[in-house]
């Protein structure tokens, strides 16, 4: 018997397939184009403490095989986000996941008490973001502080905890370890690349915060490598995220190891890349003779 969905810990999923934050707004933008609750689940864009205008224009920029975003993480804050974005999201009976992020230790552990109140089926946290009390350092560069602030989010969140992973960084896998130990549940892999576009007629950077990361296929053989190694590392879950166009991507994740995936770029391109990847993947693990998408995870030989 056929069971498309995916258990990450003590969170199901009713497929694999997840809207990656940040490019999927908070549900409703897309839901014209599929009905959102097809999707495995909806990371939401990152929530703050209080609300964010982002970095000045221009912000995005297309480069081969990709695009470059210093967005600056705007959102209307946790509190608007749970009053205005969430009801539509519960109507539609949507798995929701809460990407959350600070500049504080303390501002991540309020924004999780905030969210334990809610339905939100689990917090994704971003930790590639400055922390302003130890000079701007990344919480997702340093492994003390990564750890540091899973834990602590996990003594006020009780449900599912995901973290998201930065890729620039020396070894993932050393960062992957420290907070599997300090109580995540499951791992979201990669972020975006540190990456620069520079105008050659002006000689400054195109984007105007002068790096941003870069995203789409350009990282997804990255992405694939680093989830390859962490898989071997660490006993919790892993969601794949890095470039994912067509469905050949899903099965080069998967075989390396991500029980899940999440799809990012694509949607800006293709709005209805998500529904059409949840259906090529279902067909195609039916054709395989595939009881379900478990069958397929780790299965990388060779490495």
């Amino acid at each position: 018997m056929f069971d498309y969905s995916v258990k990450l810990k003590n969170l199901k999923l009713k497929n694999p397939v997840i809207a990656a934050s940040g490019t999927f707004g908070y549900g409703e933008e897309l839901n014209d184009f599929f009905p959102v609750e097809n999707l495995g689940a909806l990371s939401t864009k990152g929530l703050s403490l209080k609300p964010r205008l982002g970095n000045p224009m221009p912000r995005i920029i297309e480069t081969p095989s990709g695009m470059i975003n210093a967005i600056g993480l705007q959102n209307v804050g946790v509190e608007a986000f749970l009053e205005k974005k969430l009801p539509l999201l519960e109507k539609r009976q949507v798995t929701v996941i809460a990407n959350i992020f600070g500049n504080t230790l303390e501002e991540y552990i309020e924004i999780a008490k905030i969210l334990e109140s809610s339905s939100v089926a689990a917090i994704e946290l971003n930790i590639s973001c400055p922390n302003v009390k130890a000079g701007g350092m990344e919480f997702g560069n340093d492994p003390k502080m990564a750890a540091v602030v899973t834990e602590e989010v996990r003594k006020v969140f009780s449900r599912h905890l995901m973290v998201k992973l930065s890729p620039n960084v020396t070894s993932i896998v050393e960062i992957a370890k420290k907070v599997e130990a300090a109580g995540a549940d499951s791992l979201s892999l990669i972020n975006t690349v540190t990456a620069m576009v520079i105008n050659t007629q002006s000689k400054k950077p195109m984007i105007a915060n002068g790096v941003g990361g870069l995203s789409g296929p350009a990282i997804r053989p990255i992405a694939v490598r680093m989830v390859a190694q962490t898989y071997q590392a660490v006993k919790i879950p892993i969601v794949g995220i890095g470039g994912i166009t067509e469905l050949n991507d899903i099965l080069e994740f998967m075989i390396a190891g991500a029980a899940a995936i999440q799809i990012g770029t694509s949607n800006f391109t293709k709005p209805k890349i998500a529904q059409e990847l949840i259906d090529q993947l279902q067909n195609h693990l039916k054709t395989e003779g595939l009881s379900s998408p478990q069958e397929l995870v780790g299965t990388l030989e060779g490495f």
